[in-house]
C-alpha cells in the first residue's frame, strides 16, 4: 500500500527484467502510461466496488491515467500452494485465456499500454498468513501473482502488475513492520496503479538497433540480490555476460529466502554483504 514511485527507480515486471538482463529487451522511460484495469469476475460485488473506488481515487487524488477497466468473462479460479521441493509459493490460474482476452480488449479497444490485474485469491489459512504477517514466512500469494504478470508481459510486451483481492484479515497485534503496509486498507491496488503509471515501456531489439534514450543491460553497473537466490534468468545473464565491464554482483546474506541457489553453485563471482 505504501510502496510509491521514486524518481531514481524503474518499476519493471520480473519476466521483462529477465529479458532485459539477457539483452533481448530494453527499457524506455516514459512520462506517463495509459493504465487499464482487469477485474476477475470471481470477485464479490462489494469487493469489486472497493477496487473500482481505488481507481476513482487514483484518478481524482493523484491524477493517475486509469482510463478503462474490464471484467473477465469467466472467473480466473486462482489456486495457491507451497512448492513441496523448496517451499516457495506457486499455484495456478484456471482460466488464463479469460485473463488474456480481457487484456486484449483493453489494449486494442481502449488503447492502454500498461495493465493492472486484480484477481480473487483464496483467503489465507490463518497459520500461513500469521507467519507471513510476523515477518517470518513466505508470501503465499506472490508465486501466482508472478505467473499472472508473466503471462501478460510475455504476450503483450507491456508493463503489468497484480494486486490480490482478498477479504481483510482479523486485526493482529503482532504484525511485523515489514508487513504492516499490507494491513492498512481493503486493497493492495493503489501502489500498483502508481507504479504502472510511469513504468518504462519494453522495447525489443529490431535488427540490432534500439531507440535513443533506452536503458540496456550494458548500462547496469551492479546487481544486488539475496545470497541464496542467484539461480534466476536475470542473475545468470548478468553474471555470464561476455562484455568486458561485467556488473558487480553483490549478494546479501541477511536477506534469507527458502531457496538454496548460492553463487558458488552457478560459478558466479560475487561480493557477499552480511547485511
Amino acid at each position: 500500500m505504501l510502496y510509491w514511485p521514486m524518481q531514481n527507480t524503474l518499476y519493471v515486471e520480473g519476466y521483462a527484467l529477465d529479458r532485459f538482463a539477457e539483452g533481448a529487451w530494453a527499457l524506455q522511460p516514459v512520462h506517463q502510461n495509459k493504465v487499464g484495469l482487469v477485474l476477475d469476475s470471481g470477485i464479490e460485488e462489494e469487493l469489486r466496488l472497493r477496487h473500482l473506488q481505488v481507481a476513482d481515487a487514483a484518478r481524482a487524488s493523484l491524477g493517475l491515467p486509469v482510463v478503462e477497466y474490464a471484467v473477465t468473462d469467466a472467473p480466473l479460479e486462482i489456486k495457491t500452494w507451497f512448492d513441496p521441493k523448496c517451499g516457495k509459493s506457486t499455484g495456478s490460474v484456471g482460466n488464463s485465456d479469460s485473463l488474456l482476452r480481457a487484456v486484449d480488449a483493453l489494449v486494442n479497444q481502449a488503447g492502454v499500454n500498461a495493465v493492472a490485474v486484480v484477481a480473487r485469491f483464496p483467503d489465507d489459512d490463518p497459520e500461513d498468513s500469521d507467519c507471513y504477517r510476523e515477518g517470518k514466512g513466505v508470501d503465499l500469494l506472490a508465486g501466482v501473482e508472478a505467473i499472472i504478470s508473466h503471462l501478460i508481459v510475455k504476450e503483450f510486451k507491456i508493463p503489468a502488475a497484480h494486486a490480490p483481492a482478498v477479504l481483510p484479515l482479523p486485526l493482529s497485534p503482532s504484525v511485523s513492520p515489514r508487513s504492516a503496509a499490507e494491513e492498512i486498507g481493503y486493497t493492495f491496488l493503489p501502489c500498483v496503479l502508481a507504479g504502472l503509471s510511469t513504468a518504462p515501456q519494453y522495447v525489443t531489439r529490431r535488427q540490432g538497433t534500439l531507440d535513443s534514450g533506452c536503458i540496456v543491460a550494458s548500462d547496469v553497473d551492479s546487481v544486488i540480490l539475496p545470497r541464496d537466490a542467484c539461480g534466476g534468468d536475470g542473475a545468470l545473464a548478468f553474471s555470464r555476460t561476455a562484455r568486458k565491464n561485467k556488473p558487480l554482483i553483490i549478494t546479501v546474506q541477511e536477506n534469507e529466502t527458502v531457496l538454496d541457489d548460492t553463487p558458488d553453485k552457478f560459478n558466479i563471482e560475487a561480493v557477499c554483504n552480511i547485511s
